[in-house]
């Protein structure tokens, strides 16, 4: 029998899957133009406006993040990759934005009923077990005010098990970023090996993440005190089981 525990990712492996090779590849897996549209989405989805305050979990390095504060947002960021949040900083300061940049776990926020929404993106909900994945939810739900709204982004599991290709491969320059990819249809897990081969050496990294559907959320946000769930597919369209994403959206 599988044990979910045990398909559950560490700590210290997700600083190892989010660091610099992460970072390198970046512009090729999310061109501008593409954080460009994806910004637009979350502004939209969540019902931003000028000054709107805003945490994105899982910020990496704040190709969305610094992208809402351009628009007006007033926006903090919070991930565990110090090496990625360098780079938001440094991007922040480019862009000439302030940004608040915090290091720290999504399973313990430092903020309390403080900001208008919250959001998640890119598959970044899902790392732990579910007692703990809840638990995300929950001080999401405690950072934000009262009609405070959380989106996340998710991969829609119905479309990643029609998937034929369990590999992907990404070049920059002479570099190479190889995701085997593979479904543990007993734990509801999706997982990455990583292989990456840059300026002459190989590095493995792992990575899994729990697939809900939407009851599963439903059931979850409801439990941790939003009262309304709805859902979209990719850019905010309408959710099928053809939809390469499940957007969620929860209004306190």
């Amino acid at each position: 029998m599988n044990d979910e525990v045990s398909n559950t990712v560490s700590f210290s492996e997700l600083q190892a899957y989010f660091a610099d090779d992460y970072f390198h590849f970046g512009d090729v897996i999310n061109p501008p133009e593409t954080s460009d549209r994806q910004t637009g989405v979350v502004w939209d989805l969540l019902s931003l406006r000028q000054d709107s305050s805003v945490l994105e979990l899982g910020c990496g390095y704040g190709r969305i993040t610094n992208r809402l504060a351009e628009k007006g947002a007033r926006v903090a960021g919070l991930d565990i990759s110090p090496i990625l949040l360098k780079k938001a900083e440094a991007d922040a300061a480019e862009r000439r934005v302030n940004v608040e940049y915090v290091l720290g776990d999504m399973r313990s926020l430092p903020w309390r009923d403080r900001f208008d929404a919250a959001f998640l993106w890119y598959t970044t909900f899902g790392y732990f077990d579910d007692a703990d994945n809840e638990r995300v939810l929950r001080e999401a739900a405690s950072s934000l005010r009262k009609d405070g709204r959380l989106l996340i982004d998710h991969a829609n599991r119905f479309a990643f098990l029609r998937q034929k290709s369990p590999i992907y491969v990404v070049q920059r320059n002479d570099d190479l970023r190889i995701d085997i990819m593979s479904n543990d249809v007993l734990s509801d897990r999706r997982n990455a090996e990583r292989i990456i081969v840059r300026d002459g050496c190989v590095r493995r990294t792992h990575l899994s993440f729990r697939q809900y559907g939407f009851s599963d959320f439903v059931r979850m946000l409801r439990s941790v005190g939003f009262e309304t769930v709805e859902a979209y597919g990719q850019e905010g369209g309408t959710f099928t089981s053809d939809s390469s994403s499940l957007m969620v959206v929860a209004h306190k």
